[in-house]
């Protein structure tokens, strides 16, 4: 099955286009055969695209280590050069995986829909059902989901260790600061879901008792207008959207709320690991200025 409400199975899609030789599996792993090129060059390019989002930090790590420390403008510039071609080199790489992966999915809808809609006119004609149409709106929401940035943020989850390491090479600190903001966002966008669900649930719930209102007026507007009955039945109408109105209201003021916390403590963290990758700076030449002290006093050349 492609999705939940879905009427076909795979075997239904195939149809009449497979012989005995190539049962519907087959063909099904054949058409999915030919994207694995694509998707593994989409999933090696989130690898980049990962490491590459250190520019940042490491940039202003550089600046404070380098370029204050020697006041050098030609230091700034060449490092400023270097995060021009790195965030070009970024943005390429996202534009590049996010047009593979919405051909993978153009792919896979060009190889099946040809099958799905052969299916749903056999399905409609011998068994006397319109459920089939079901099929290629879920064929559709295959193809949207490869489209969207919801997968490549999925493709992204599996590097984050890769991520979280590069951090800790810098200093332990450092990635034990990213993993905690990291986890806290993990838990808010968990919160989120939890809170919200239920909300969200009871505002569909309404408004189809809504349309179901609405739906039954249109059915019986004879009878209705005949008899009066149409402000009865408009207040009906009226109470159901004003009170999933409400409920929507009420989980999009929860969802904004987590949503601008999500935002602004993502803000707030790596500004907190700027801060912290400078006082780690701030530490070390302190320290070295130290030692330079104690030598100069010990070495005897301290001048007054």
């Amino acid at each position: 099955m492609i999705g939940t409400g879905m009427e076909l199975s795979w075997g239904d899609f195939v149809g009449n286009h497979t012989t005995p030789s190539q049962p519907s599996g087959a063909a099904m792993k054949n058409v999915f055969k030919g994207m694995r090129g694509l998707i593994g060059s989409a999933f090696l390019f989130s690898l980049f695209t990962n490491l590459l989002l250190l520019t940042g930090p490491l940039f202003m790590l550089q600046v404070y280590d380098r370029v204050i420390g020697s006041r050098s403008e030609e230091t700034l510039v060449a490092l400023f050069g270097l995060v021009v071609f790195l965030y070009l080199f970024y943005t390429i790489l996202e534009f590049v995986r996010a047009r593979v992966m919405a051909r993978v999915g153009a792919r896979i809808h060009a190889q099946l829909n040809e099958r799905v809609f052969d299916a749903m006119l056999e399905r409609s004609a011998l068994r006397k059902t319109n459920k089939g149409a079901s099929a290629l709106q879920d064929l559709d929401a295959v193809r949207t989901v490869f489209a969207s940035p919801v997968l490549l943020s999925l493709m992204d989850v599996p590097w984050t260790p890769v991520f979280a390491a590069a951090i800790f090479i810098f200093h332990p600190l450092l990635g034990w600061l990213a993993i905690a903001g990291g986890a806290l966002l993990i838990a808010t966008s968990l919160a989120n879901h939890w809170l919200t669900k239920r909300r969200l649930n009871e505002a569909q719930s309404v408004g189809f008792a809504s349309n179901q209102i609405a739906r039954q007026s249109e059915d019986g507007a004879d009878y209705l207008w005949a008899q009066g009955m149409g402000p009865v039945m408009r207040r009906r109408w009226l109470s159901k959207q004003e009170e999933a109105q409400g409920k929507t209201l009420a989980a999009a003021d929860w969802t904004g709320a987590f949503g601008s916390f999500s935002k602004g403590f993502r803000m707030l963290l790596q500004s907190a690991v700027l801060a912290v990758g400078a006082w780690l700076v701030l530490r070390a030449l302190l320290h070295k200025s130290r030692e330079g002290f104690i030598s100069r006093i010990q070495g005897g050349s301290w001048d007054a």
